[in-house]
């Protein structure tokens, strides 16, 4: 893969090990400005890496370099970054405004009420700010964070599982925000287990599997991969046999089985032949489809897909 023209985030060569536990093993990397999303399967390295990148966690081999400068032990880039973890344990004595209040004080920022508005009003959080996070919902709580994160107008951003806990009116608000920055020039790693929760906003996607690199690059090279891998859905429908018969006869399709309880399982050549005949010959039947489901479409079977490219 040819690297980003400026590089914000330098991985070379890491390693990280807990005893015997491998978490992450030999990945190199480099992430440039804009948005990218950082995915794999719960367990696969993703937190481990995003700490050794925020300078939280040193590398038991290799270095990163952020911003050109090794970030472990280096408040002058601490303060040029960004931090949001997964965990979501906060103090919930305290309002949602003391939160990112306390924030800006540990950056040891100047101006602090002006950026402090700035962050809260960012995140869409002014008429809640007063409350205490113990009264927040989940959501409510994710966006604060965020605002805490980002109260020191860093360039470089990294969030681990932002999305998780909002509604999909807060992610869409959420994601048009992390997007109005990338446009700016920052820097934004987002990581998440889900591929579509981050394939509308990200550029460019680096993929892990067991603390492994899987793969890399622009999220279109990558999703236009994955939809040539076969593809197995389940589907339930009026007329079972009806659609089965039909796919049978269509190229790209390469096996169909009903079962006795009318479920069916159909394996195509890929994701995009499925998606668009199953719909288009249920229609043109007048078969009424109750569920599409996909049996292999977990992120472990995409990196296996992609690895053995």
């Amino acid at each position: 893969m040819t690297g980003p023209e400026r590089v914000s985030i330098d991985v070379r060569g890491v390693s990280k090990w807990f005893g015997d536990v491998v978490a992450v093993s030999e990945v190199s990397v480099q992430v440039g400005p804009g948005i990218t999303g950082l995915l794999g399967p719960n367990g696969a390295g993703k937190t481990t890496l995003l700490r050794m990148i925020a300078g939280l966690a040193a590398p038991s081999e290799g270095e990163v370099l952020v911003l050109g400068e090794r970030v472990r032990d280096n408040p002058d880039i601490y303060r040029r970054i960004g931090v949001m973890s997964e965990h979501q344990a906060v103090y919930e004595f305290l309002t949602g405004r003391a939160f990112v209040e306390l924030a800006a004080d540990l950056h040891g920022l100047g101006g602090r009420d002006g950026m402090v508005d700035r962050a809260i009003a960012a995140v869409g959080m002014e008429d809640a700010q007063g409350r205490r996070l113990g009264g927040y919902s989940r959501g409510m709580r994710q966006r604060m964070r965020l605002a805490a994160a980002m109260v020191n107008d860093p360039e470089v951003l990294i969030l681990d599982e932002p999305l998780s806990g909002t509604d999909p009116r807060q992610r869409m608000e959420l994601s048009e925000l992390l997007t109005e920055m990338a446009d700016a020039g920052r820097t934004i790693v987002v990581s998440s287990h889900i591929l579509e929760e981050v394939e509308t906003i990200a550029g460019g996607i680096v993929l892990m599997v067991d603390g492994k690199l899987a793969a890399s690059g622009d999220y279109r090279a990558i999703r236009a991969r994955l939809n040539e891998r076969r593809y197995k859905v389940s589907v339930g429908c009026s007329d079972p046999r009806g659609l089965a018969a039909a796919l049978v006869a269509m190229d790209g399709v390469e096996s169909v089985q009903v079962g006795e309880d009318g479920r069916m399982v159909v394996l195509g050549d890929s994701a995009d032949l499925l998606q668009m005949a199953i719909p288009r010959l249920a229609a043109e039947r007048g078969i009424r489809l109750e569920r599409v489901e996909p049996l292999d479409d977990s992120l472990e079977s995409v990196f296996g897909y992609l690895v053995s490219r």
